[in-house]
């Protein structure tokens, strides 16, 4: 039986001009008040907005009996869409800073029933409808298998599965995950069963959830249990939920009750769907927080499958990036990377170097930070390709004297290092690092555009390397630094 959709607008918590920090006045049981106000859209759609007055901190906390299945929801005003005609209990609670909670009940009647508020296309694409009881299991397009569909579809500057840029664009001009990118971490057990019947939403997890240092505790009230960079991790084991598709704007907002979230949290429970068929779906995440469009790409369950085994056979291909184009000759993905990496103008033309554009590195606060490049489909055939040119610029400004923590006490030196290391690593392996060859230049000149080589001929015979790996500053501690770099090459 379809029961409901339930969906709610957030505001602020209830504050009057009165209040002073101190305040513990605890809210009375008569004082508590709410309204109900009908949407003129459809009397099936109902505002509640907690109405009582209060000077002291409180929690909000509704609860609406839909057919027997309890959903809470914990901000202000809620609006609830029922299709179905019937009697809806309700209960408001507010729980007062000496820890004491006091409630109001009531009944909410809707007369006749409205099925067209949960059968367009969009919840159909989403859940299966009516005749599909057990509704659909969505997962992260975890191998990239559709990302460029979304991108060819919409125009969007769409790269993988998950991925960031200027808020507003859609894209992920800024990243863009690659196949598998999160291999190491628990979101693809992330698992989304949308149902009709009920406009459920049922996730399960492996236990862990994720999303954005700057909002996942002081926006979505997660408790985080470590970072990494950018990145939140905190527990969370799914829950059931209901969902709502608002479709009054130019795209449908996917709105999820509660603190669901879909896999990745950016500070909010409503996600934009900007491209969706019966099988993918594209959802824009506006990240007011930090000022980002997050964008995510999910598929069916069943179709996340691997792509077949690619056979990379050795392969010359000169590369070449001087970042004077508009887009990248050669794609350099990042780890654990601050977020002021980006091309910038040149801190310093001169005739070594004069070229307008550049790429300026910073190693956060990160143990393992790099860039890397990976073929797609070959490798490097060493016998015919095995020099690296790069120009760098070392800035004296960094702090270089410095002990900083280290990852274990096999780091041998935590000072910051004017150096930059180079490496070939095969990315097929499951740990790369321990079959890579690495060539280390250290002691580089300051505050000047110098030109390195290197020469990795010696490692000719080997044919398993299809991945350059680029790390400023050593490994292994946590100095932060700027570093700039321009005009790479890998040729003969």
């Amino acid at each position: 039986m379809l029961m409901a959709v339930l969906f709610f607008a957030a505001c602020n918590p209830v504050e009057d001009a009165s209040y002073a920090l101190g305040d513990m006045t605890p809210v009375k049981a008569e004082d508590v008040s709410f309204t109900i106000t009908p949407s003129a859209k459809s009397p099936n759609i109902v505002t509640l907005t907690n109405t009582t007055p209060h000077k002291g901190v409180i929690s909000v906390v509704w609860t609406v009996d839909v057919k027997g299945d309890l959903q809470t929801f914990f901000k202000d005003k809620i609006e609830l869409t029922l299709p179905e005609a019937g009697d809806y209990p309700v209960m408001l609670t507010i729980y007062n800073p000496d820890g004491t909670a006091v409630s109001k009940n009531s009944t909410l009647k809707i007369a006749n029933s409205d099925f067209s508020l949960v059968s367009s296309e969009a919840y159909i694409n989403l859940t299966g409808g009516m005749e599909n009881p057990a509704g659909k299991v969505w997962v992260f397009d975890q191998y990239n298998n559709f990302a460029k569909e979304v991108a060819d579809a919409t125009g969007k500057n769409v790269k993988g599965h998950m991925g960031l840029g200027p808020q507003g664009s859609f894209g992920q001009e800024w990243w863009g995950a690659a196949p598998n990118d999160k291999g190491t971490w628990k979101m693809y057990d992330f698992k989304f069963n949308f149902i009709q019947a009920g406009v459920k939403l049922n996730i399960t997890t492996a236990g862990e959830g994720y999303g954005r240092k700057a909002s996942a505790a002081s926006v979505g009230g997660f408790s985080i249990s470590s970072t990494s960079g950018d990145d939140a991790f905190f527990p969370y084991d799914g829950g059931a939920y209901t969902f709502s598709i608002d479709e009054t704007g130019a795209n449908p907002i996917l709105k999820l009750s509660g603190n669901a979230f879909m896999g990745y949290y950016c500070g909010s429970q409503e996600y934009e769907v900007f491209y969706q068929t019966d099988k993918v779906m594209a959802l824009r995440v506006n990240n007011t927080v930090e000022g980002q469009d997050w964008v995510f790409v999910y598929t069916l369950q069943e179709l996340n499958v691997p792509p077949p085994p690619v056979v990379k056979e050795p392969k010359a291909v000169p590369l070449s990036e001087d970042f004077e184009g508009a887009t990248p000759k050669v794609i350099l993905t990042h780890d654990a990377m601050g977020d002021k990496s980006a091309v910038v103008d040149n801190p310093l033309p001169v005739p070594l170097n004069t070229s307008n554009k550049v790429y300026r590195y910073q190693k956060p606060a990160e143990f393992y930070s790099n860039m890397r490049f990976t073929a797609a489909d070959y490798k490097f055939d060493l016998t015919k390709q095995n020099k690296i040119k790069i120009k760098v610029f070392i800035p004296s400004y960094n702090d270089y004297t410095t002990d900083y923590a280290t990852a274990g006490s096999w780091i041998s030196n935590a000072k910051l290092q004017p150096q930059l290391a180079i490496k070939l690593q095969n990315s097929e392996h499951p740990a790369p690092w321990e079959t890579q060859t690495e060539i280390v230049k250290a002691d580089l000149v300051k505050d000047k555009w110098i030109e390195l080589t290197y020469d990795f001929s010696g490692v000719a015979s080997r044919t398993d390397y299809d991945r350059i790996v680029i790390q400023f500053g050593a490994e292994g501690h946590a100095g932060p630094g700027f570093f700039f770099f321009d005009d790479f090459t890998f040729s003969e």
